[in-house]
């Protein structure tokens, strides 16, 4: 009696907290501009993909999506096949206390070195940063981040590389903890804030819910509301601004670099001078080009959105096999390429689940305007 009463409140607990509904999001989209096959396939995987980085040579790093809880975290496209990346040995507690545990997101730095982001577990292990050379597979840098920045409930999972002034911005999405925030990282002294925590720019606008490709994200049925805070996360390729925003929003803002990373000013100075930048659709991964477009994965439609340099919202590309674009990366040949992670049929599915909604894919399409590879 004591065990199902226990239950019980629990779960009116886990309800109350995190259940619910939502409205449907306002469709923002519009007609394609270009036509299905401008999106092409570049690999066929076994697991859902979570992330991307494309190198300078045209190398293609990506992750597994960790809410699959994939064997191999991190890979290498090699003759078109996935292989461990930088070994089958760093992929689990094998390789010691340091190992590719919950990574979710990957970039490579101007330096072409591929950096890992783990979420550690949503903050209950070592939320860290690991950096390899891509060519000696080595360990360049471990930066593991304080419980009192990503503690029980964060959830670290995207991020941006600042080389000007060596810092990385991270999205804490805090899909437990519900303090969601902005982490930056100082590479050179391994140190970090946490700013933004609960603005209007990070958290969930109103009481939307997902729908995508017609199907209604409730995960958890009525227990959990899919409603996620800040994910879509993008630096200017003058490394001016800092692009973000909620993921189920739609509203981007966007926030000067060198007021990021001006300590001195107040929580409440700081929040002033973020900007509302444009109206825009729910979305995960976002990029930019050399000439401000803000490309952005439209997650209910399964589409390609952009918002140009002067703010106009439009869908870019579609395809009826892309289910949940995510993560993007320039490569050096003026194409953007996509992870399809596909959640609706990954998070919080038996993995038998997932092997029946198999195959998953990897897609690009080609650039408005050319940038850098690997973010």
């Amino acid at each position: 009696m004591g065990i199902a009463l226990f239950l019980i409140l629990f779960l009116l607990w886990f309800y109350l907290r995190y259940g619910g509904t939502g409205g449907a999001f306002t469709d923002v989209s519009t007609p394609a501009r270009w036509p299905s096959d401008s999106l092409i396939r570049v690999a066929t995987l076994p697991e859902a993909p979570g992330n991307i980085a494309v190198s300078k040579e045209g190398r293609i790093f990506a992750t597994y999506h960790a809410e699959g809880r994939p064997a191999i975290k991190v890979w290498e496209l090699v003759d078109g096949k996935p292989q461990a990346f930088p070994d089958e040995r760093w992929q689990s507690e094998a390789n010691g206390p340091v190992f590719l545990d919950a990574i979710f997101n990957v970039r490579i730095d101007a330096q072409n070195r591929l950096w890992t982001l783990d979420h550690g577990q949503n903050g209950f292990k070592t939320p860290r940063l690991l950096c390899f050379n891509i060519d000696t597979r080595q360990l360049v840098h471990q930066i593991d981040l304080p419980k009192d920045i990503c503690g029980p409930g964060s959830y670290i999972q995207d991020m941006q590389i600042d080389t000007a002034c060596e810092k990385i911005y991270i999205a804490d999405l805090s899909a437990f903890g519900q303090t969601p925030a902005l982490v930056i990282v100082d590479i050179a002294s391994k140190t970090c804030r946490r700013v933004l925590e609960k603005h209007i720019s990070v958290m969930p606008e109103g009481a939307y819910k997902v729908v995508n490709k017609g199907r209604e994200m409730r995960p958890a049925g009525p227990l959990y509301h899919f409603h996620p805070a800040v994910d879509p996360i993008a630096l200017d390729r003058k490394n001016e601004y800092l692009y973000f925003g909620p993921m189920s929003g739609s509203q981007m803002y966007r926030a000067k670099v060198s007021d990021l990373n001006n300590s001195a000013l107040s929580a409440a100075e700081l929040a002033a001078r973020v900007e509302p930048y444009a109206r825009r659709g729910q979305c995960d991964g976002i990029t930019m080009d050399q000439d401000n477009n803000l490309y952005m994965s439209d997650i209910e439609k399964g589409a390609i959105t952009v918002l140009d340099s002067a703010r106009r919202y439009f869908t870019l590309v579609s395809h009826p096999d892309m289910r949940w674009p995510d993560g993007m990366s320039f490569g050096p040949d003026g194409y953007i390429y996509v992870t399809d992670s596909d959640i609706p049929d990954v998070m919080l599915k038996s993995r038998q689940h997932m092997a029946d909604n198999a195959p998953y894919y990897l897609w690009k399409f080609r650039a408005l305007a050319p940038a850098a590879a690997g973010q």
